[in-house]
């Protein structure tokens, strides 16, 4: 019985050894570290280096899809890279666009020279002064009384003459005459008379004024208005007087003189008509008097010898 108690009391103590060498063993596995998984870790690098090559493998394919020159890299100054973005290249050809033609302002041709525009007068100011006669003019026969053709646009019209107008008894306030020509659709002449910026009257011509037998230089018919005053005011005209005489001339005419008053002037000629002033200081009874000269500057007109030619003033 004792040696059963014994066996007994051994197996009790030699379950408590097996259970402490068990906590101690288990305790032993707390504290000491796991070792490294080694393998795991190998994998995970290989799959991160192969997705690594694969983004920068689909980022070259990106860049070569760019058309060359879309992009630029330049050394950045500043710090780090810079992306500079230039334009892209085109392969197909343009057509150079075509210059706009600059818009000139409707109105009349320029006189051939400077001096036919008198008196300090602008062409600026000539030209504004015939477009207002033209619109009084198309007003007044735009009435149910108005019978006169249509004399058109100032766009059609070349100005010759520009100088200050006189008054008068006939027609009191200076003001100032502006001479235009045009030859299409049919020959016209126009002296518009301009007073206090607005339009005064107008004289017009339409169609030529050659007569059977005319020489090479004829005198405007309606041009004394420009030279003389009014007859109601014969022997006291206003003095110092600008006058200008106008008229056509053939090509064969190379020079045109013009004497009033004891002065003699040289006149322009511009394109077949011509055109002479001066200044007179004295009053006169005597019209002008015109010579025509040829390229040899022989006389191939004289207004003296001309029946059509009125000598004296009314």
């Amino acid at each position: 019985m004792n040696e059963e108690k014994k066996r007994q009391g051994m197996g009790t103590d030699g379950d408590f050894e097996e259970q402490l060498r068990e906590l101690l063993a288990e305790d032993a596995n707390t504290i000491r570290p796991a070792p490294v998984p080694y393998p795991a870790i190998r994998r995970r690098g290989t799959v991160e280096r192969r997705r690594r090559v694969a983004a920068a493998g689909a980022a070259l394919v990106t860049l070569a899809a760019m058309p060359v020159g879309a992009y630029a890299l330049t050394d950045g100054t500043a710090g780090g890279n810079t992306v500079a973005s230039t334009p892209p290249v085109s392969t197909t050809p343009r057509t150079p666009a075509k210059p706009t033609p600059s818009a000139s302002p409707a109105g009349p041709a320029r006189p051939a020279t400077e001096g036919q525009l008198l008196n300090g007068i602008t062409f600026e100011q000539a030209a504004d002064g015939l477009k207002k006669c033209l619109a009084d003019d198309r007003s007044r026969t735009a009435g149910p009384s108005g019978s006169r053709m249509d004399l058109g646009a100032a766009e059609d019209y070349r100005i010759i003459l520009a100088m200050n107008s006189t008054g008068d008894s006939n027609a009191p306030g200076d003001g100032t005459y502006v001479v235009a020509v045009k030859e299409q659709p049919k020959q016209a002449r126009l002296i518009c008379n301009v007073k206090d910026g607005q339009a005064s009257g107008i004289n017009a011509s339409v169609g030529s004024d050659d007569v059977p037998g005319a020489g090479p230089v004829m005198a405007d018919i309606n041009g004394g208005k420009l030279y003389q005053q009014s007859f109601l005011d014969r022997g006291n005209w206003k003095l110092p007087f600008q006058w200008g005489v106008i008229g056509t001339v053939k090509p064969s005419v190379a020079r045109v003189t013009v004497s009033y008053g004891g002065a003699a002037s040289q006149a322009v000629l511009d394109h077949g008509w011509f055109v002479a002033s001066g200044v007179l200081n004295q009053q006169v009874t005597m019209a002008p008097r015109i010579k025509g000269y040829d390229a040899d500057d022989k006389l191939v007109y004289d207004s003296d010898k001309d029946k059509y030619h009125e000598k004296r003033l009314p």
